[in-house]
């Protein structure tokens, strides 16, 4: 009865979340460096920033937030993830920046979704002063549904992300162990070989002549 009515609903929602005021991204972050961002807020706009270390090294990297007046809204140093909301005081540039500057070696693959600004209603609805019909009262349900389902699927994906990498840094070093046992039975093995050898080998007798 309402298959025609949800999947327009749900298309909306999907037209929806393209222009909304988000920033997702997964970039590289090479050691010793430092990686910054910019977004242009108004004032008394409220916003928030997410991010994860997916991998390299012990999984940190230090973050700073910083207003248009060189103020430091947000600083964290070594984490793995964290969340943080807060509200433009200031109209201006607003700079993200993530640093690796403490590690030599290690490079990091970091996840960051910022958003700016409250989340823009689906089209037509709240445009009549009139209350919401059962339309768009499903329409609102199913795109807050979607919402929570791409915030769920966006966690699960950095999750098995950050899994496989350790998995796979596990099996890289299992196999270094590996190798490592392999060779020194080879030399133990060669080495006993050699005492057996040199225990039963024959040596010539010497007779001194009176």
């Amino acid at each position: 009865m309402y298959t025609t009515p949800f999947l327009v609903a749900i298309l909306i929602s999907l037209i929806n979340g393209i222009f909304s005021k988000s920033v997702e991204l997964t970039f590289e972050l090479p050691d010793s460096a430092m990686e910054c961002f910019y977004q242009d807020i108004e004032q008394n706009t409220s916003a928030s920033l997410e991010y994860q270390v997916i991998t390299g090294g012990q999984y940190d990297v230090d973050v700073k937030i910083e207003g248009p007046n060189k103020q430091i809204i947000y600083q964290q140093q070594k984490m793995q993830y964290d969340s943080h909301q807060f509200t433009a005081q200031h109209t201006g540039v607003y700079k993200v920046c993530f640093s690796n500057e403490f590690s030599t070696f290690s490079h990091k693959l970091v996840y960051m979704e910022l958003n700016v600004g409250p989340e823009e209603p689906l089209p037509g609805i709240g445009d009549h002063a009139t209350v919401m019909t059962q339309l768009e009262t499903s329409a609102e349900e199913i795109h807050s549904a979607l919402n929570k389902i791409i915030d769920h699927q966006t966690h699960h994906r950095l999750r098995e992300a950050q899994g496989r990498k350790r998995a796979e840094d596990l099996n890289e070093r299992v196999n270094y162990w590996s190798m490592g046992e392999t060779l020194a039975i080879v030399c133990v093995a060669f080495a006993q070989i050699m005492i057996l050898k040199n225990f039963f080998s024959d040596r010539p007798t010497q007779y001194t002549k009176m």
